[in-house]
């Protein structure tokens, strides 16, 4: 083919080039079509949970009969090109005979690493008379430094600054993904690739605003979305999965989501479903996520949503902790706060995926005070979701081994005193858990326990306003 010539290309040692979006080409091989981000049709970006995104591009494009060098420009840096599909999404068709990907960006010492072996010319200014002055010189090394060959002399440190004749073919301004086609019939059609990106990412931020009593919320979920994989996508379709993905098995089918994409066009809120076992969830409109960006899309909101608040004063004994002696007392102890509500109909009832819940509460002057936040797992329609807050201030706790006895030689008798003191001026019931290993029972206790598990024990006990509560119980633990 012809080369095309851009003209010449000037490059200050000191200074920054800029560069136009030039077409390169090469000097022997079939013609080459630029495919820019103005020809684009549609764009869809599906964005994981692990950093990756599943990226697909429309373009249009006019071919010609025959082999076709195709130059699909301003694709991810972070492209994956081994997951790159391009298809006919209309026209005649094509066969894809060979795919690259161009990531040698156009920069100053890139263009200088290039012309090695090659001529440029140098251009300084002759002190006494101001007027320029150019040499020929070919580019012997770049290393740590240019050093250039002149017909007479060889140089290093240039004062002055360097022409360049073009830009090689094979350094792009431009991530660039390139294909040879073979084209069967001329004319134009849509082009659409699919590829994986990394560095794209998501995660989940609610804002849980409280009652004064504690009692409903209103809960707002929100997407947050980071881009630093090298480009922008802009007025994509933007779809959201949540899920773990297994990678170590084959990749996804680059167009496999391309089925779900008409079901939630016509949403009026961000929209979910199912997804093999995973879900979708899909943007109604449009958006753009410049690169090193990140933005917020609202994900859900649901109004007067019944909570409650439980306390908890939870024991993390080792598994020893009923077959020795203790004649330590533990006091100051402070049970957690914990907030619980049901993901269910009527006030969530879609898979929330994981994230972090921030709670918050009004206070006497109408200002809205953080009061806890923690994370939550991908949580399903329907289930329970717990969320702990932090330590309450007005409740304490003190822990004593009150006797203790070796029944057997595999056996051990224990009691124990737990106080419970509350400062509020309203009553509160605590959750006491205790670890027992081994084979146990309860052979006395101040009031009924719950055995939550083959390892816990659990009693309710309630506390009075600006008053103490005791639990005293007595168990035989065997191994």
């Amino acid at each position: 083919m012809t080369r095309r010539r851009i003209g010449q290309v000037s490059l200050a040692l000191a200074a920054t080039l800029t560069c136009g979006a030039a077409v390169a080409q090469t000097a022997s091989g079939p013609p080459e079509v630029s495919l820019t981000t103005s020809s684009r049709s549609s764009l869809g970006i599906t964005i994981y949970n692990d950093g990756e995104a599943l990226v697909r591009d429309v373009r249009r494009a006019t071919l010609v009969r025959g082999t076709q060098k195709l130059a699909f420009r301003e694709v991810a840096a972070t492209i994956r090109p081994e997951t790159a599909s391009l298809k006919p999404v209309s026209g005649a068709g094509f066969d894809l005979l060979e795919q690259n990907f161009d990531f040698d960006l156009l920069t100053p010492a890139a263009l200088l690493r290039k012309y090695v072996g090659r001529q440029v010319s140098v251009i300084h200014t002759n002190t006494a008379t101001g007027a320029e002055i150019s040499e020929q010189a070919t580019v012997l090394a770049t290393n740590d430094g240019v050093v250039l060959r002149y017909p007479d002399r060889i140089e290093t440190a240039v004062a002055g600054r360097l022409s360049f004749p073009d830009v090689p073919a094979n350094l792009r301004d431009r991530p660039t993904l390139s294909m040879v086609l073979d084209v069967a019939q001329a004319g134009e059609q849509q082009l659409g690739l699919t590829y994986l990106a990394k560095q794209v990412g998501w995660k989940a931020d609610y804002i849980a605003n409280l009652n004064p009593e504690a009692t409903r919320m209103t809960l707002n979920g929100w997407v947050t979305l980071t881009n630093q994989s090298g480009t922008a996508y802009e007025n994509a379709r933007l779809q959201l999965v949540a899920g773990t993905l297994n990678r170590v098995g084959p990749e996804i089918k680059p167009l496999a989501l391309q089925q779900f994409a008409a079901k939630a066009a016509a949403a009026a809120e961000m929209s979910e479903e199912k997804l093999g076992d995973y879900h979708l969830y899909t943007l109604p409109r449009a958006t753009t996520i410049e690169n090193n960006q990140t933005k917020q899309v609202a994900l859900l909101s649901a109004s007067d949503v019944p909570v409650r608040r439980e306390y908890v004063l939870q024991n993390n004994a080792v598994e020893w902790w009923y077959q020795a002696r203790r004649p330590d007392v533990q006091k100051g102890l402070k049970p957690s706060v914990y907030l619980r509500f049901e993901n269910r109909d009527g006030q969530l009832g879609i898979p929330l995926p994981a994230g972090v819940v921030r709670a918050y509460m009004p206070d006497s002057g109408g200002g809205s005070q953080l009061i806890g936040e923690d994370s939550i797992a991908h949580t399903a329609k329907g289930e329970l979701v717990s969320l702990r807050l932090g330590e309450a201030f007005d409740l304490t706790a003190d822990r004593v081994q009150t006797d203790f006895r070796a029944v057997s030689e595999h056996s051990r008798q224990s009691s124990y005193r737990i106080e419970l003191r509350n400062a509020d001026s309203k009553p509160v019931t605590v959750t006491v858990r205790e670890p027992l290993r081994g084979d146990w029972k309860i052979i006395s206790e101040t009031q009924e326990h719950v055995k939550e598990s083959a390892g816990s024990a659990a009693w309710q006990v309630r506390v009075a306003a600006e008053g103490k509560a005791v639990l005293e119980y007595t168990a035989l633990v065997s191994w």
